[in-house]
Formats: C-alpha cells, structure tokens, sequence
C-alpha cells in the first residue's frame, strides 16, 4: 500500500506547488521569464522501448502516463505499461497512425494531458508538431519548435553551424530534391558524396556514392526511403569523409540559457549508417580533442537557443580534425550509455526542464558532471546477419534475455509470445553494460548476449558477439570502416535451436500426420526395449579391427584365415532389416544396444551396418544423416570391424557416377570409421568391381571383392552361370588384389550341395585368400547351406541376431552358433550373449510395426529358387504390390519377375539390377503381358526407364550380352553405352558443388557434399527438413513416427548432459487467419507453443502461395513486407540478378533480383500487396 500512497501525495504535492521566477537574459532565443509549472501527465506520441522508457520515468516523478497506439500495436506492451492508452490513426497504414498529429492532439486534449513526449523517430523532429502541441496549449519536451526546425533543416543547421564557428563539411546549400540536382552537385565537387534525409535522421534515406553511374538509382533509394520514414524525400548531399569516427555529444540546456555537455559517444561501429554498438565515452580520444569538441557542442546550442535534450554529431578523422554533420533536436537511442556513466536520468531531466527547472537546480552544473567508467548499448534486432541483415517477422517461440550486474535492459514486446511485424523498426531490445573499463564492459556485454535465447525469428546476436570479441574494437580502435573492413564479423557460429525445432516437427506430425510414409496401417508399439546392461567404464574387449588398425589389411586378413573356427559377420544393423522392416531401422535403436555387441560379441569378423539402401533411406525417410550414423556407432563399437556394401561403380546409388566420386566416398567413409568394403557390381561386370575394388584399396579399407551369385551350381542344365563361371570370375579378383572372397548369395539361392561344390573349388584355388559367404534365408534351407559352406572352407558366414532373422533375412545367429558348439569350428559366441541380443531386438522390432514384412509375408518360401527374387527386393516387391493394389496378384508378380529375368537375359539380380528385373515385371502384370507379348511389341510400348536404361548399358554389359532382338526393338536409335559406364564421365567439381549448395544450405559440411553427389536432390531435400525440424534422429521411434499422446510426458537426449523433458498438452481446434494450429507443450517446466500450417485446412481457404524452396524458378519474398515496386510484367525477358520487385519492411527497401535468366511467366503480386517471407513472388523459367 506504500507505493500508490506516496504516489498519489507526490502528485498532490506538484499540483499545489506552482512558482514564477524571472531571469535576465541577453540572448533573445531564451524567454527573458521562465516559469515553473509542474507537469502531472505526459502523453507519449511514440511506440516501443522509448515510450516504455518514458512511461517508466513518469511512473518514478509520480506522473500520469498515457499511450496512444496504432490498430496494428492494440497488442504492443508499451499501451499496457502506460497508465492509459488511446487508439490513434484507426484505418490508416501503420506508420501513419504515429503520425496523424491533429488525432494525437485530440487524445490530449480530451484526457487532460499536460504534455507530450515525441521519443525518437515518428513526429520527434517535427516543427510543425512541437508547434502544434504549444498552440494547442500543451507543453513540448524537447526543443522550441523555431529550434526544430533550424536543426531539423540541415542548410540552416549549416548555416548555424558556421555562424557558431564550428567547422563543416562542404555540401548543398538547400535540399536537393531530383536526381539531376544530385547528379550536378557530384559533378561539381567529384565523388564520394553521402546522401541524407533533408528531415530526419537515424540512417533512415542516407546512401554512399562513389561511382557516377550509381547516383541515379541512389538517390531515388535514398529520397524514396526518406519518404517512408519523414514524410519529406528532399536530400541533403555532402562530401563523404573518408576514414571517419562518428562521435556526438549529448547536450542538455534550460529555458535560461544554461547548456552543458554530458561528454561524448562514440558511434562508429555502423552499419549502413545504421548505429550498431555504442559506447560512452569515446575510447582513444584525446582530452585535447574532446575539450574542443564538446565545448563547439555547447557554443552552437547557446547560440540557436537550444533547450532540453539534444546531440551534436560530428565527423572526426584521424588526425584529430573534426566536422559538423548535424543535430539531432530530440532524445537518441543511445542515450542510455551516456545516463550510465553520469548517472543523470536525461528522460527525467528532460520532463523537469521541460516544468521550468533550471540546470542549477537540477545540480547540473558543467563541473559536477563527470563520467565513471564504459558503458556500450547493442541494439539486438530481429535481423538475420547471415542474409543481408533481411527483417525477420513473426511470432517468439522463446525469449530468455541475460541480465546481472552491470547490465540494463530497455525493451517493449521482448517476450514468449510477442509478434514481431514487419511494420516498424526492428529493435527489440537495448543492453547496455557498465563496467570501470571498456574491456570489462564489452566482458558483461559478452556474457549477456550469451545468456539470451530467442527462437522464432532471426536476431542480430551472433554478428553482436563477433563484434565484441574483435581486438580493435576491445582496444576501441574504432572507425566507420570497422564492420566493413572485418568480414570475419560474418562468420558465425551456427545456432542449433534444436528444441525448438523438434516442437515444430512433432507438431507437424500431430496436425498433418506422419513425416515418412507408412507402408501399412499398423502402429509402433508403446513399449521402450529393455537394452541389456553392460560394464560403463571398461573398455570393451579387443576385437580383429586392433589387428587391422595397427598392421592393416593384410596382415587383418592373414588373421582372418589363420583361425580354425567359423567367424560370422551379423546383418542385424544393415541387411537383416533392410529385408524385413524396409531399412527403416532407424539410428536411435541401434545406438542403444551397440554398448552391448561392442562388449559381448567382439568375436566378430564384422558388423555389416552401412552402405546399400541404408544410406538412401536415411537421407529420404529417416531424415538422418547416415554419415552421422556411421560416426556414432563408430564410438559406441571401436573394437569390431564395420562392414559395408558398395556396389562398385555405382557406390551406393543406382547410377554410375564420374570415378573422383567413388573415390572420395570410400575416403570418406574410411575417415569416418569404416573398414571393410565388400564391392560387388549388379551385374559381375569387371569393370565395375574393380574400380570399386580400387578406390576402397586407395582409401586403406580392406578389399572384400565379391561375386553376386545366380543360378545353380549343382544343376549340371544350368550352363549360363556354371562352377568355372565363378571360378574364373573369383581368379580374376584375386588377381586384382582382393584381401577376401566374397560369395554374395542375394536370393539365397546356394543350396547345401551346390555350397560344398563352388566353396571347394576356390579354396582349392585359392588356399590362402578368406572366404566370405552371404545369403539369404527366403526358402528357410539358409542354415544348412552355411553349415555346409563352413565344412567346405569357408571362413565366414552371414547371420542376424535370431529375432531378425529367416524369411528373406539372413539365418538365425543362435541357430549357427548352437549347432557349432563343441565344434572344431564352434564360433565361441555365447548363446546366452545372443539371447539378450534377440530379446532387445524382438521388442525393438514392434516399433517399426508399419513396416513389417510378416503383414504380407507370413513365413519363406521355397519358389524363390524358381524366381530368384533376391531378400530384400521380395520383401519391397511385395509392398509394392499391395500399395499398388496388386496384392492379390503378388504371385503373379512373381511368376513374372522369373519371365522378365529371362526376357532380359537370365542376369545377375541385385541393385540395380534386381531393380529393372522387378519394374519390367510389375510393368508386365500392370497391363497383363506375357513375356512373348512384350517381345512383339517391343517397338510401341513405353518400357520403364530404368529398363530402357539397362539396355542402353547404363549400369554396365551383363556375362553373355544384351538379349536380342528385345535390345535393339526397344532402343531403335536411342544411343548405346560401350564398356564401362563411368569411364567417360567427367570429374564432379566438388569445390562448385559445395558453393551451389550453399547459396541454399550456408552451413553444409563435406558429408552433405558428397551425399549431394550421389544423390543431389534427396540431400536438398534432406538439408531443407533438417534446417526446419532439426536432429529428429534424437526422438523416441514412435515419436518420430506418429507423434506422442495428448498428455504424454517423454524425454530427448540430444547429447550427454543436455535432456529435454516434453510434454504434450494440447492442440488448437481453431485456425489462425493463415490456416495454422497453434500445438502446446510443456519443455522443461516451461510453456510453449508452436503454429503449424494445417495442410488440409487450407485447401479451404485463400492462403498466399509460398515459393518452393527446391524449385529455383519461383522467386520468393526474402522478407516480410509490402510491394511497392514491380518492375517486370509477365512475359518479360528478364537477366540473372536483373530488379524484379522492391519490397519494404520495417522502413527498408530491398530490391528482389532475377536469380536466373529467363521469362516471367506468371506474377503473382500486386502493388501495395502486404507478404509474409517466402511468398511466391513470381515465375520465372
């Protein structure tokens, strides 16, 4: 109750206490009487922080506040923080309700208001509104309107300037209001020339010249921006100072012709003369300079009569000189460093003086003023430093600001919440710091800036960092060049924001369904899989990759062949559910249970856990980065070796790609924890192999050169594919230094009899080099044959863990090792090992329910020895046929996949090769051919690409050739491919790639850049989703899936020490005006919220258009805005970087240029047409 007490008494006391006092002046532009008469309410004509920093003010000399706001600001804090608010400018533009002065007039007098405060910017240095307010019988706090308007007018602030004897730059005598008069003055004094806004300042219509060809569109920049801002385009041109410091000295003066300074500010660090960081006072000035500066201050304000609180700006070059540029007759935006190092209120001040007190009073007298210490402001906006410093609008997901000693905060609409428009000025909050020295003030600066975290739109805060950790301006070796000439200032330290990320991706999953597709209607389980314990500190047992880490793959491989029991290698991370869960195993599940296989089965020959379909679906479906992935389990297994499959010259695409590629990739991938590189090509083509052979060799990998195997060894009428087929084939990759054989069995077609036959034969041959043998178990006889293959000598064998195995995975790891035990070849895995590795998986397995083989695959099937379908692609095969609505006619599929390998030849089937096997088969089912059928009519009908490919010999020349005469019906003269595919390809500049990606990506890494070679637009797509929704890897699999329940509490680990408590509370039924649903949660304790677009909603509603991020031809808006401008119509040819659109926003103008060359084809925008960012602009093509 003791605030609003004293409050009231002290207002009661200043409204009884009126008093006259006379003064004797000599200088006619001082009243010769000033009376006091206190103020009880001010009227702010001002929005923002500095109405707030007023209404505080008021709010402490016990006076009434009152705000006045526009339509747009009836949400604003700064109408809440004001004892009461009023409504101006209803129906006009935004901008123009601060400046409707007859309105703002009204609300005075209508609510007993005493005063008005016009704050900076708006109507502050407008004659014509000062005048207005004194004949409306208010009070004015700030200058006499005959000052306004001689500094406001910079000619006759000039002409002042000169008649003070305080020296100037040379420039027009009066505005300058067309271009021609701006051209003229350039030639008459030469360039650089500087234009400014003839009636108003803040950098708001100034431009720097210096080549003549510029100074048209310049000015018309200039003057129009000037408009904007002030109401008035004329120009004022000067000569430009080279190398210049900005520092001003704020001034406050009375209505009996006391002036004194209140020292100076130093104001150089700019952008675009923009006022970036200030600091109070000037580091590096000389006394001798600053004495003569501030007293020049003082001698013009005594000699145009000033009052009040104002600033004298001046130019100063290096060698101490320093030049006139003009005054500012108002309150600054960094007049908070100077009340901190003098700890004078200058709002307050200006209140009283504006009462009638007098300096002397105030105890303000020139030797009572003195500075302590540094004080710097940053100015945070919602800019984006990293693209031009655009405007960045929209609503603040999240705002934590820093505080503590040292440091002030002055700010309005900073909060959780608050939408940021793209009407007005982009501050959103002022920090100043104060320390006893510039190196301990920039410190608290520092440590501030860290401490805030704003999500939701872009903020100027890494540049601010950056600035402050630079030396020169730590040791305040300072001019305007400084941001210019430090492109350093630039590089940022990227923000992950990735809690705010996830919200926006799990509300996307909540209101517009799952982000990857589901294969069925059914849902991952609500069960968390218990992973089994495993010691925390030790080091897991050594494993082979010691041998081959430290004497390499030669010696690894000696190893491998010395041992006399049976080695296997588990497909458990790669293959196993690559056949039965459609790759979609994601990395969250495998890192979980990789402690366990690195502790309890390093036994291994290796893991195969990458390369393949794997990378592919990662980028596509996952949204994860299998680089990442491959790094991570690297760290969780460093004692096994790691296993990949790559598919030769192809790497793991579908494509041949230039050699530097494949190349690259195995270097990268050895880099990045790979080891063994079992290379295969789709179809036995040498050429293929050994490239790959060659670049896993040159990377340091271990060469496993492997054979794809078809057919039937032990069938003596199956000639095609015969025992010295694969002998012959096994001699010649020997020969090429291959460090193990591999059998790559990949429909699981190696019957017991035929493994005894074909392993036999090249041990015979080859008695020092491992034998490697992988299958699937898709007619359930998989066990047998790997038994056999053991007993033949082989040295290692495919399995997964029992739980992901048979059907069309490999065979049962436990069924292996059980049959083994006892064995001269016992594996020594411990079954109890494998069961706690099957239990874990058995769980985990139920999370990936929409992909689960058995809802169309209820058990193996001994076909596939007449189909050949390999594992995997019977799996996909089947899929497909359902999504396509086949799946009554999956066997038929089937039988036509058997006709369609024999159509093409009887080839090799594995990627790519299985691929045009299976779509020439679904081809034939789609539309009821039979195989003679498709030979007929070869030359009519429109055969799939990957088919026309094939025969083109795009993935290179299958054993026996091409079959005829199908080859030459369906290519007629289409050109033909001869020898190796990739052999006449050009290098991939990796360096130009890396640039184009990022003008869309600015942070891609050299993973992305090589992801972008095998697959450039998944990646695009890919770096597009993480940029938006962020590391989503780090999500629960049913989370990432379908979303969380309403009310459900779940946990994120995005890295050790830092976990995100989440909490779904509830979605909106409503739609904003946009057509978005505003989705709750709870993160940490704390509230917060997160809108995403209803994609069904608004098909229903009238929504702007947005510029596909993927698509170049549709330009966007790069910021929110409106279009004042559109310099192109439909159908005009347009040049790359040509002016398409000028948009405005928070008082900047942008000029939107081509970004290609080509024809507009369609428009879709308006003049005046208000946009959000992103808005489709136009088409060009």
């Amino acid at each position: 109750m003791f605030i609003p007490v004293a409050h009231r008494a002290f207002k009661s006391l200043r409204q009884t206490t009126p008093r006259v006092r006379i003064f004797l002046i000599n200088k006619n532009a001082y009243s010769s009487q000033v009376e006091y008469k206190p103020i009880r309410s001010v009227l702010v004509a001002n929005r923002g922080e500095i109405a707030i920093r007023v209404f505080r003010a008021c709010t402490e000399l016990g006076i009434k506040s009152v705000a006045v706001y526009s339509e747009q600001d009836k949400m604003h804090m700064h109408r809440q923080k004001a004892d009461e608010s009023y409504l101006v400018g209803k129906g006009l533009p935004p901008v123009e309700a601060y400046l409707n002065i007859p309105e703002i007039i009204r609300v005075c007098k209508e609510n007993d208001v005493d005063a008005v405060h016009p704050g900076y910017g708006f109507l502050s240095e407008r004659s014509d509104f000062a005048q207005a307010v004194i004949d409306a019988g208010l009070r004015f706090i700030g200058p006499s309107p005959k000052v306004v308007q001689q500094m406001g007018d910079k000619v006759a602030a000039r002409v002042a300037a000169i008649e003070a004897g305080v020296p100037i730059v040379p420039g027009t005598d009066g505005p300058v209001t067309t271009s021609q008069e701006a051209m003229e003055f350039c030639k008459k004094h030469g360039l650089p020339v500087i234009f400014k806004a003839a009636y108003g300042g803040g950098g708001r219509g100034m431009r720097v010249v210096r080549k003549m060809d510029e100074v048209e569109e310049l000015f018309q920049r200039a003057s129009s921006e000037a408009k904007a801002a002030f109401g008035n385009g004329a120009m004022f041109i000067e000569k430009f100072i080279e190398r210049p410091r900005h520092i001003e000295v704020q001034l406050l003066g009375d209505k009996a012709g006391n002036v004194v300074h209140l020292f100076e500010r130093d104001c150089s660090v700019q952008r675009r003369h923009q006022k970036v960081v200030e600091i109070a006072p000037a580091p590096r000035l000389s006394k001798e300079v600053r004495d003569k500066m501030t007293e020049a201050a003082v001698r013009l304000a005594r000699h145009v009569g000033y009052e009040n609180a104002g600033t004298v700006e001046f130019l100063c070059d290096e060698s101490g000189n320093f030049y006139f540029i003009e005054v500012n007759a108002r309150l600054q935006v960094e007049h908070t460093v100077t009340e901190e190092i003098t700890g004078i209120d200058l709002v307050q001040s200006q209140i009283r003086v504006a009462e009638g007190m007098t300096l002397p009073e105030l105890g303000y007298t020139q030797e009572n003023i003195k500075p302590r210490g540094y004080a710097i402001q940053c100015r945070v906006t919602t800019e984006d430093p990293a693209n031009d410093f655009q405007p960045s609008t929209g609503r603040l997901e999240v705002f934590r600001s820093g505080e503590g000693m040292g440091i002030r905060l002055d700010s309005a609409s900073a909060f959780a919440g608050a939408i940021i428009s793209p009407y007005y000025d982009s501050l959103l909050v002022k920090i100043i710091s104060h320390a006893s020295d510039l190196q301990s003030s920039a410190s608290k600066m520092n440590r501030a800036l860290r401490e805030f975290r704003i999500r939701g739109v872009k903020t100027n805060i890494p540049f601010l960092l950056n600035v402050l950790e630079n030396q020169k301006f730590l040791h305040g070796v300072l001019d305007t060049y400084f941001i210019d000439e430090h492109p350093q200032l630039f590089k940022f330290r990227h923000s992950q924001n990735r809690a705010q990320k996830l919200l926006n991706y799990i509300g996307e999953v909540l209101v517009n369904g799952p982000q990857t597709p589901l294969a069925t209607g059914l849902k991952p389980a609500d069960v968390t899989p218990h992973v089994p314990e495993v010691p925390l500190v030790t080091e897991p047992p050594k494993g082979l990759r010691g041998i081959l880490k430290s004497q390499g793959p030669e010696a690894f491989a000696k190893e491998v062949r010395s041992r006399k029991n049976l080695m296997l290698m588990d497909t458990t991370f790669r293959d196993a559910h690559q056949s039965l869960l459609a790759t979609r195993v994601r990395s969250h599940d495998l890192l979980k249970i990789s402690p366990f296989v690195a502790h309890k089965f390093n036994n291994l020959y290796s893991l195969e856990n990458w390369g393949g379909a794997t990378f592919d679906v990662a980028l596509r479906f996952l949204h994860e980065c299998p680089w990442e992935r491959l790094e991570e389990m690297r760290k969780q297994i460093p004692n096994i070796p790691f296993q990949m499959l790559l598919r030769g010259a192809n790497a793991v695409g579908y494509t041949s790609y230039p050699d530097n590629v494949v190349y690259k990739f195995c270097d990268l991938a050895v880099q990045t924890g790979m080891d063994i590189f079992r290379v295969f090509d789709s179809l036995n083509y040498l050429p293929n192999l050994i490239l790959g052979m060659e670049a896993a060799g040159k990377a340091g990998g271990v060469v496993e050169a492997a054979i794809s195997y078809t057919g039937d060894v032990s069938d003596p009428r199956r000639t095609k594919y015969d025992l010295k087929y694969y002998t012959n084939l096994a001699d010649e990759l020997v020969k090429a230094g291959t460090h193990v054989l591999c059998i790559k069995d990949m429909a699981g077609l190696l019957k017991p009899q035929a493994a005894k036959l074909l392993i036999s034969a090249i041990r015979e041959k080859h008695p020092d080099v491992p034998i490697h043998i992988h299958t699937h178990d898709t007619s359930g006889a998989g066990v047998a044959s790997m038994l056999a293959c053991a007993e033949a000598g082989a040295d290692v064998v495919d399995v997964a863990v029992d739980s992901m195995s048979g059907m069309t995975s490999q065979p049962s790891m436990g069924a292996v090792v059980a049959s083994l035990q006892g064995t001269a070849l016992d594996t020594n895995l411990d079954l109890r090992d494998v069961s706690e590795y099957s239990a874990y998986w058995e769980q985990a397995r139920t999370l990936y329910a929409p992909f689960e083989c058995t809802t169309t695959m209820k058990s193996g099937n001994a076909d596939v020895y007449l189909n050949e379908i390999p594992g995997g692609q019977y799996t996909n095969l089947q899929f497909q046929a359902f999504s396509l609505g086949l799946g009554d006619f999956f066997e038929d599929v089937k039988k036509a996949y058997r006709e369609a390998n024999l159509l093409l030849g009887d080839i090799i089937k594995v990627t790519p090769s299985s691929k045009v096997v299976g779509d020439l088969a679904q081809f034939m089912v789609q539309n009821k051919l039979t195989a003679d059928q498709v030979l007929e009519k070869a030359e009519e009908l429109s055969f799939p690409k990957s088919v026309v490919e094939y025969l083109q010999g795009s993935i290179g020349t299958p054993h026996g050739g091409f079959p005829e005469p199908l080859r030459s019906r369906v290519l007629k003269d289409m050109p033909r491919i001869e020898g190796r595919p990739g052999a006449n390809l050009e290098s991939l500049d990796f360096e130009k790639l890396k640039k184009e990606l990022k003008e869309s990506h600015p942070h891609v890494s050299d993973r992305d850049v090589m992801s972008a070679a095998l697959y450039p637009a998944v990646t695009n797509d890919y770096l597009f989703f993480r940029e938006s929704y962020g590391p989503v890897d780090k999500l629960d699999t049913r989370i990432f899936l379908t979303g969380p329940k309403v009310g459900e509490e779940f946990e994120v680990k995005l890295e050790k020490g830092k976990t995100l408590s989440l909490k779904t509370l509830a979605m909106a039924e409503d739609l904003t005006p946009n057509g978005e649903r505003e989705v709750f949660f709870e993160m940490n304790g704390q509230l917060r919220s997160v809108l995403i677009r209803d994609k069904e909603a608004v098909k229903e509603l009238h929504i702007h258009p947005k510029a596909s991020k993927t698509n170049k031809s549709e330009v966007g808006a790069p910021m929110p805005g409106t279009v004042i401008d559109i310099r192109v119509k439909e159908g005009d040819k347009v040049e790359k970087g040509q002016p398409l659109v000028v948009l405005s926003a928070m008082k900047m103008e942008m000029v939107v240029q081509a970004p290609k060359a080509g024809v507009v084809k369609k428009l879709e925008i308006t003049n005046g047409m208000k946009l959000e960012g992103d808005d489709l602009l136009m088409t060009v093509e």
